[in-house]
């Protein structure tokens, strides 16, 4: 590291004991200074979220009447960069799914049955190549009911922050975006619903070769939600979208992965314009409003059980090496966000 910056090391560092602590400390802070903190606060602490969250829907629906506030501060997010603090306004949802596409009762010898078997695994890719066009859209009937226009204003103070497909595809070396054609990068990461595919199988896969026709293949696949998009819907009008490209003699199976809504925050919420005028007191350069691509799905079961919204504040930083060797969360984010904590509870609560 820099001369000078000093980091706490370990696994969840960042991702999230390090950031759960900053607003632990911060309102102990508080309460040493001022003998009460300035608001009845509850403070959650769930240890589930990297396993689907298991435990968190029903406790949530048990303790309802105990736990509902006028909003959550969740600290599971980012700075913009070292200097710049971020308020995420809105975070994408989630629907998985796992389709098995299974034709002949076991694997075929392509010499013998090429040419007149059908082959699960064409059959699975061709589904899959029909799910973009050319121009990168998403061709699933009603898939995009409920996506919302960006306001003009909030698109035009992303492309100040700088972002281009060279700064941000090229350190995985790629350059060119692959989603939608005619939208920004960070307006198709953070503002855009997509469909992607995490894993294909099928036939033979070891060493050497083999000539069969798989009795199956599979696919998992999922679909990064926004805005309004209800993750019950899309998860059927996929397996419609499926079943319609299946032939009459092949069968398909479908497994679920979870689902959840995206989150969006109003853009006009008067406790985020409080929020970033404190952020923007603590750090060099003023916050910004982003948005996520990932999901945190504790803030939508927030909304669901307990109908409230989420202010998303987090101190990490992009080289925090989350989920791998050497975690690392810097001691200037840990102090700093700790005072950060300090000026957004005065903020919204004078």
């Amino acid at each position: 590291l820099e001369p000078g910056r000093k980091v706490i090391t370990g696994r969840g560092s960042a991702d999230d004991k390090g950031q759960l602590m900053t607003f632990v400390e911060a309102c102990r802070a508080w309460k040493q200074v001022h003998g009460n903190l300035p608001c009845r606060i509850t403070i959650l602490f769930e240890g589930e979220e990297e396993s689907g969250s298991p435990s968190l829907k029903p406790f949530l629906e048990a303790n309802a009447d105990e736990l509902k506030a006028d909003f959550a501060l969740v600290c599971d997010t980012s700075m913009w960069d070292r200097d710049t603090p971020s308020i995420c306004v809105g975070l994408r949802g989630l629907v998985g799914e796992e389709i098995i596409v299974k034709a002949a009762d076991r694997d075929l010898h392509s010499g013998l049955y090429g040419g007149a078997a059908a082959n699960p695994i064409r059959i699975l890719a061709k589904v899959l190549a029909d799910i973009h066009d050319k121009d990168g859209h998403i061709t699933i009937p009603g898939f995009y009911d409920g996506v919302e226009e960006t306001p003009s204003q909030i698109l035009k103070s992303w492309e100040t922050l700088g972002e281009t497909a060279e700064t941000f595809l090229g350190p995985v070396g790629l350059s060119i975006p692959s989603g939608e054609k005619g939208r920004s990068l960070l307006e198709l990461t953070w503002a855009r619903p997509t469909a992607e595919f995490n894993g294909i199988t099928g036939g033979y896969t070891g060493k050497g070769f083999k000539t069969v026709i798989a009795a199956q293949a599979s696919a998992k696949v999922s679909f990064r939600l926004v805005h309004k998009q209800d993750p019950k819907k899309i998860r059927a009008a996929f397996q419609q979208f499926v079943r319609e490209r299946i032939p009459a003699d092949c069968s398909v199976e479908f497994h679920p992965h979870g689902g959840s809504p995206a989150i969006q925050l109003s853009y006009d919420s008067p406790f985020l314009a409080k929020a970033k005028t404190a952020l923007s007191d603590e750090w060099p350069k003023p916050a910004v409003t982003i948005g996520g691509g990932g999901s945190i799905p504790v803030v939508g079961d927030f909304q669901t059980y307990l109908g409230m919204e989420s202010l998303l504040v987090g101190f990490g930083l992009d080289d925090d090496r989350i989920h791998s060797p050497n975690e690392k969360y810097e001691l200037s984010s840990f102090h700093k966000g700790q005072r950060s904590w300090a000026r957004i509870l005065e903020a919204l609560t004078s």
